[in-house]
């Protein structure tokens, strides 16, 4: 992450808003949740296989929990990894831009960051009518009988994850627009 980044990305600061602080302990806490889910996924699947090992009675349902909840993590854990930084893309030419003219990174940034933001909302637009769709209709993963799940709550996760990841990239999208005002403003009054 760049120092560009660095200062922009999380908000620091004594003005910070409440809004702010309530959205950041918001990313923060989806990420929580996500890591705690990685954990529990952890002991289940060890579980399992003592379970298959000790008494040769695996755990029903174990597939089908660890599959949906790829899923469910990443969209839990998604915006702060954005808000942080980590998202992946190529910075060797977006690095040599910052460091010799900031106000053209700041535009490039807030470039990126309105096409995350489209993305994600692409994403949400197609993930809205699934999650009705399996919510009125019951959809479940597994075989009845044995181990079911039903599949709204993951779909819930996945629509949320995308909210956020879009207010994070807006967020940033603004942070970059007050850093260019602010660097505009500064060069006008100095060449005056």
């Amino acid at each position: 992450m760049t120092n560009l980044n660095r200062t922009l990305s999380k908000g620091e600061g004594p003005n910070k808003t409440l809004v702010a602080r309530l959205f950041g302990a918001w990313v923060g806490g989806l990420n929580g949740m996500g890591t705690l889910w990685i954990f529990l996924i952890m002991l289940l699947m060890n579980a399992d296989i003592l379970m298959r090992f000790l008494f040769s009675a695996p755990i029903d349902g174990v597939t089908e929990i660890v599959e949906i909840s790829i899923a469910g993590i990443v969209f839990l854990q998604l915006s702060d990894a954005v808000r942080a930084g980590r998202l992946t893309r190529s910075d060797g030419l977006y690095n040599k831009v910052v460091a010799n003219r900031p106000k053209l990174g700041h535009i490039l940034s807030a470039f990126y960051d309105l096409c995350g933001a489209a993305f994600f909302i692409a994403i949400l637009f197609g993930a809205i009518p699934t999650l009705i769709e399996a919510y009125q209709r019951g959809y479940y993963a597994g075989n009845e009988g044995i181990f079911t799940i039903a599949l709204w709550p993951i779909r819930l996760i996945l629509c949320v994850g995308c909210i956020t990841a879009v207010g994070v990239f807006l967020t940033s999208v603004w942070r970059h627009a007050i850093a260019l005002i602010n660097a505009l403003t500064k060069s006008e009054g100095a060449s005056q």
